[in-house]
């Protein structure tokens, strides 16, 4: 999708959509927004203390929200709104009002189900140019990464518009007996916790929050505060659409606000997305009460180049698999695996490629890579820095913070990397590239597979049929061969070993707010 009108894609308009749409110091709670009061003191409880451990957002931005929060400019550096957050008091009003609102909405039919989920991607297709805004001034992305993001968030509310209407209400299932019947259906599974990264706003939120509507489940919400300004126009949408209040409740909000959600003994499911520090502590909180759990976590995939591989084709490959978003996607192929015997000509060629790429501001259509997204998650890029320095890593290009406004890095991309470095076996959530050269496929399918995270990996190869064959021997749960990390809303999303729980996207997705019931009747 084009946007609608060049013009309005400005740092100005974006900051006037703030001002006059985007609802700060409140919580859309029961259908309506309601206002987040200051605390009588500005120091939070000791319950909220308590609870800084337990953030459930995509990374621990632990610090005292309670009173006010800012919202920063990643280009500049500069706040650009400040804002109140909730806490358990919002929590509980949302419970309830999810509570409330199940047993209605649990039993709407199917066709109604449908029609607002096509009426949130429409009215999303119609404020497309003020999400792409928002999402390039509050996260940081260039203008053509953000249109991908609404984009893809539309799709995937019409996806489970379409497939929650294909779907049987009742199916008979085959058995041996021939004197009795057996059906089977599907219910919701009940009311969810749906807690959300800052590195993908709208897209993520869309992945959970439409099988969830589709499946007739009602809806906590949690956006990372740290993007808030693209997530909270969600609320304006929903009120726009008549969703039955109570369905969707979203709650702005940091470490109390996660915790009181994912302890709460009302909610039936959660749905993470993020750290794998924050989602062990999410898996500990659902245990009790035997909660239904997805987690989408970390990655350290692989991209492996073979020897037949187009050199060119491969450098684009990639640069965006680990320079897009400014390699703050948990599928970064950040692993770089490449036949020995073309190594030198491919590092040549992508040591100039990297580079080439314009870093800058979001809304200078020239920018190919933006900020990352927080002085914090600059911080900790700086850190693997200095690390690839204690271990004397061979820096190709990069290797250090831009000394200018705002939070940017070099396009990174060390060689010969250790298997034992911190930088090939951590997720650095940044445009940090380390690569091995192998010398024929088993060892480049052992060196993919050594590695505590399975999300996804990437194959370049002339030769479909050897790069097949070795997509089914490496662990990932999302593989591309010979093309850019698209995800489509058709393809369940998911990994293996510590990349996480349950799947995302597709048939899968729906299934994961589903419980399926049989009914055994006589012939």
């Amino acid at each position: 999708m084009e946007m609608t009108n060049t013009n309005s894609l400005t740092r100005e308009s974006a900051i006037q959509t703030v001002h006059d749409e985007v609802m700060l110091n409140a919580a859309y709670i029961d259908g309506k927004w309601m206002t987040i009061e200051a605390p009588a003191t500005d120091t939070a409880d000791a319950d909220a203390d308590a609870d800084a451990d337990a953030d459930a957002d995509a990374d621990s931005y632990d610090s005292n929200h309670y009173s006010s929060y800012d919202l920063y400019d990643s280009n500049s550096g500069t706040i650009i709104a400040t804002t109140r957050l909730c806490t358990k008091v919002q929590v509980e009003m949302a419970v309830n009002a999810a509570s409330a609102a199940y047993p209605s909405w649990s039993q709407t039919a199917v066709s109604e189900r449908a029609s607002y989920l096509n009426a949130i991607a429409e009215t999303m297709e119609q404020q497309f140019d003020k999400l792409v805004g928002l999402s390039v001034l509050n996260n940081g992305k260039p203008i053509e990464e953000a249109k991908i993001d609404v984009s893809d968030a539309i799709a995937c509310y019409r996806y489970y518009a379409n497939l929650i209407t294909e779907q049987a209400t009742w199916s008979e299932v085959s058995t041996s007996e021939s004197s009795i019947r057996l059906l089977k259906t599907y219910a919701p599974v009940g009311i969810c916790a749906l807690i959300v990264p800052w590195n993908f706003p709208m897209v993520t939120t869309a992945w959970k929050l439409a099988p969830a509507l589709a499946a007739g489940c009602t809806v906590l919400l949690k956006p990372s505060e740290v993007t808030l300004l693209p997530e909270l126009m969600l609320g304006n949408i929903l009120s726009y659409i008549k969703l039955p209040k109570g369905v969707v409740n979203i709650l702005p909000g940091a470490a109390e606000v996660g915790a009181g959600m994912t302890c709460h003994p009302l909610i039936d499911k959660i749905s993470f997305t993020g750290s794998n520090a924050v989602g062990e502590k999410v898996m500990s909180q659902a245990a009790k009460g035997i909660k239904d759990i997805s987690l989408e976590l970390g990655g350290k995939s692989a991209i492996v180049v073979c020897a037949d591989a187009d050199i060119d084709h491969a450098c684009d490959l990639i640069i965006g698999g680990i320079f897009t978003n400014a390699g703050q996607i948990c599928s970064a192929t950040s692993r770089l695996l490449v036949h020995e015997s073309i190594a030198q000509s491919l590092f040549d060629t992508l040591k100039v490629k990297t580079e080439s790429l314009q870093i800058g501001d979001g809304f200078d259509t020239d920018t190919q890579m933006g900020p990352l997204v927080s002085e914090q998650q600059l911080n900790q890029v700086k850190k693997y820095f200095d690390i690839a320095a204690a271990e004397n890593l061979t820096c190709l290009t990069g290797g250090e913070v831009l000394n200018r406004q705002g939070y940017f890095a070099m396009p990174t991309i060390y060689t010969n990397v250790p298997v034992t470095s911190q930088l090939w076996t951590e997720e650095v959530f940044g445009p940090v590239l380390v690569s091995q050269t192998f010398t024929d496929h088993a060892e480049a399918i052992a060196l993919a597979n050594d590695s505590q995270f399975a999300l996804a990996a990437s194959i370049v190869s002339a030769d479909e049929t050897a790069a097949v064959e070795m997509a089914l021997q490496i662990q990932a749960g999302h593989i591309w061969i010979n093309e850019q990390q698209i995800v489509l809303p058709e393809s369940g999303w998911g990994g293996f070993k510590q990349s996480g729980i349950g799947r995302e996207l597709g048939v899968d997705g729906l299934s994961a707010y589903q419980k399926s019931k049989h009914v055994l009747l006589s012939h």
